[in-house]
């Protein structure tokens, strides 16, 4: 199978997470796999890829993607992704995140190639303009499939408004140390959060609710793994709330399985989600794990009081009160730590990739 895949770059962020560890899979199996990016390739990917695929940076990255203001760069540009399809000749074409999706769609119109657009940012909750997600809607439509990560969004992209939509989960790949190293018998404690500095993420509620909670429990420290616009904001919360030598921020890091190995329990706070990579990761590691029930995800990974804990979403209280359950109770976490790692059964990379596999076979079979 000849499969050209597509993305803004290879960067740090969950759908070029996934898009690495389905492309390394497929080349694995002796697939021909293209990977087509809108950078300038002056930045080595983030994740590793296998050496058997072809990576192609495009030099047509624009960060007024969001606004689509300039007609005459983006005709430019889907012209020089057209190009680099066809000469890619993909058999099929994958695209990830919405405004990389809206210029494939919109390069393979006449190409007469199948095309799979993977959703992970949902227009409500996205930033996208107005008349980015008209088009959007418009361009949706002409895609073979799109895919969308959890039921729960499919509501998105209803069926009877024309879109051709299947659910697909994130894999999960299990850090590189399946053996996670007890912190049983040391007198430290590790909560962790990974993901990027930003409102979405709901990191400051996070510090909040540790803010709360920390005084009863010395022994615990907040460690938030990530980059972005919001440092400065939560640095100054951290001052503000007196624990600012109780939280770090040591950025991007490569090494997260070595902080998953040592964390005591994570924790994601976000506002809005798709589908978590590092929650999942986390539990596969059998870390106890506290996530609010934000919009799409948790709900649909979590089993609530058997292998994690929901709590109300944008509830600084609420949170507090799951951070304090766990925080006291390591037979909980011990509790959570035995059934967490049975994600794997449900979001392991076999079990995705099967479904993986039988979406190219339906859209290859319609075609």
């Amino acid at each position: 199978m000849k499969l050209t895949l597509i993305s803004s770059s290879l960067g740090v962020g969950g759908a070029e997470r996934v898009m690495s560890i389905i492309a390394n899979y497929w080349a694995a199996k002796g697939w021909q796999i293209t990977i087509l990016t809108f950078d300038d390739g002056s930045e080595p990917p983030f994740y590793d890829l296998d050496n058997r695929i072809d990576h192609r940076p495009l030099g047509i990255e624009n960060q007024d993607d969001y606004k689509i203001s300039s007609v005459g760069k983006n005709l430019r540009r889907i012209r020089i992704l057209k190009r680099a399809i066809v000469a890619s000749r993909p058999k099929l074409v994958i695209s990830f995140v919405n405004t990389t999706n809206i210029m494939t769609l919109l390069a393979c119109w006449g190409l007469k190639v199948p095309t799979i657009v993977s959703e992970y940012v949902y227009s409500s909750v996205g930033k996208l303009s107005t008349a980015c997600q008209l088009l959007q809607k418009w361009a949706y439509r002409r895609a073979d499939l799109i895919t969308v990560e959890t039921h729960g969004a499919l509501s998105f992209f209803p069926s009877d408004q024309g879109y051709n939509t299947f659910v697909m989960p994130n894999p999960v790949s299990l850090p590189s140390s399946e053996t996670i190293e007890s912190q049983l018998y040391t007198d430290d404690r590790h909560l962790l959060a990974i993901g990027k500095l930003t409102p979405r993420k709901g990191f400051d509620l996070l510090i909040k609710a540790f803010a709360q909670v920390c005084d009863p429990h010395p022994e615990w420290t907040l460690t938030i793994l990530g980059e972005g616009e919001m440092r400065s904001e939560l640095e100054d919360l951290c001052l503000e709330l007196g624990i600012q030598d109780r939280v770090y921020m040591p950025g991007v890091v490569k090494n997260i399985d070595a902080h998953f190995r040592k964390a005591d329990i994570f924790a994601l706070t976000s506002r809005f989600e798709g589908f978590p990579v590092a929650l999942c990761e986390a539990m596969a590691c059998g870390v106890p794990v506290i996530a609010t029930d934000c919009v799409s995800g948790p709900r649909e990974i979590i089993h609530n009081g058997l292998d994690g804990l929901l709590v109300v979403s944008e509830n600084v209280d609420a949170l507090a009160v799951g951070l304090d359950l766990l925080m006291s109770d390591p037979v909980k976490r011990q509790y959570f730590s035995h059934y967490a790692p049975k994600i794997l059964d449900r979001f392991g990379i076999d079990p995705v990739m099967a479904i993986w596999n039988s979406a190219i076979k339906q859209v290859r079979d319609r075609v």
